[in-house]
């Protein structure tokens, strides 16, 4: 008794009522379709060039090698699709094939997905802190512009970044811009410092690639010593020295980056769109703290602060409000308690007989650069 099944011959939508039969012969086999209703033979296909084709639930569609591309046979019922299976062996071997190799299809895919995220989550960061030393210094300082441009931005600052002193002679900006070329020596960096303290309510303190700092006067207005201050402004010259702002936005941007490289796009178009608001609550990673922990302290080997003050700066951000907390120092430099128990014991290694890095009105003038505390 032939199988009931539907016919679309792959030339117009209507499909038509047949019935299938198996032949069999000495050499060859194959699927006769046999109109329904005065069972005239309409084709037939050999059973060597059958596959099956996606469908719905209890239903099988075939396909030939050789046929219009739109030519199916669609079988429908869980009785009739399994008559068809019986009577076709080798449609059944075929389809035990084609599942082992859409299995294999998706465990590859699987595979390679999970390297590539893989690749991205754990191999673009390890790879950044090299491939940051392949960047053209004057590249990272064009980036660096960019991305201080995009952070403005972000902090809603439509005329730029409003500076506490303007005026580079005065005496708080030339005892800032000293102890940065002071702390700044022997590092071998390519860049130039280029510091400032302006008026803002987070408190917090940024290095951006290029040598680019910002220090914000809320968090001038908590500084209490120049330990505090000097920590945090030296952590953050630490960051310009080794390159962290370059290195975190290869790794933030991934590939991105990488294609960048690549087609010599690195004028912040393509690396750094985006990045700007990014970076406002963007953490360093640890050994990148650690590093400019480092570096702070080795500047308090030259100059009289106490690294700790750092740790001592950050603990009383950590006092304040929620928001301030969230966009803050305390946020972007986590502090730990083996962070500050390392910054103590860098503190401890300091020789003594050494000068402190501002004078009492250098300290006194820095502190009022940006007015009364609290003053817009």
């Amino acid at each position: 008794m032939a199988i009931a099944a539907r016919y679309h011959d792959g030339f117009v939508a209507d499909s038509r009522a047949v019935g299938l039969e198996y032949a069999s012969f000495v050499d060859t086999a194959a699927l006769v379709i046999l109109d329904a209703e005065n069972g005239t033979e309409i084709t037939r296909w050999d059973a060597t060039d059958l596959y099956s084709v996606h469908g719905r639930k209890d239903e099988l569609r075939l396909a030939a090698n050789g046929q219009t591309d739109g030519a199916r046979v669609v079988v429908r019922g869980q009785q009739n699709v399994a008559r068809v299976l019986a009577t076709l062996p080798l449609l059944t071997k075929k389809r035990r094939e084609e599942t082992g190799r859409q299995v294999r299809i998706a465990a590859t895919a699987t595979l390679a997905l999970a390297s590539v995220i893989g690749a991205y989550l754990i191999g673009v960061p390890l790879l950044a802190s090299r491939l940051v030393w392949l960047v053209p210094p004057a590249w990272e300082e064009s980036l660096g512009d960019t991305v201080g441009t995009q952070m403005e931005a972000a902090l809603g600052l439509t005329d730029g970044m409003q500076i506490c002193d303007p005026d580079p002679y005065s005496l708080a900006n030339r005892a800032i811009t000293r102890f940065g070329n002071a702390a700044m020596e022997g590092s071998g960096s390519p860049f130039t410092l280029d510091i400032s303290v302006v008026k803002s309510d987070i408190p917090n303190a940024f290095a951006l690639p290029g040598g680019r700092v910002y220090f914000f006067s809320a968090l001038l207005d908590l500084a209490e010593t120049q330990d505090e201050f000097a920590g945090v402004l030296a952590h953050e010259v630490g960051h310009v020295a080794h390159r962290h702002g370059m290195e975190q936005l290869i790794s933030t941007a991934g590939t991105g980056a990488l294609i960048g490289f690549i087609l010599g796009d690195l004028t912040g178009i393509s690396v750094a769109a985006g990045l700007g608001a990014t970076i406002i609550d963007a953490r360093f990673s640890r050994d990148a703290e650690r590093q400019a922990d480092a570096f702070a302290a080795q500047v308090a080997n030259r100059m009289d602060f106490h690294p700790a003050g750092l740790a001592e700066l950050i603990a009383r951000v950590g006092e304040d409000d929620d928001f301030a907390r969230a966009m803050a120092l305390l946020s972007t430099h986590p502090l730990t308690s083996d962070r500050r128990i390392a910054l103590e014991k860098l503190g401890q290694m300091r020789p003594t007989g050494l000068e402190p890095p501002f004078t009492t009105a250098e300290w006194t003038a820095i502190k009022a650069m940006c007015g009364p505390a609290g003053a817009p």
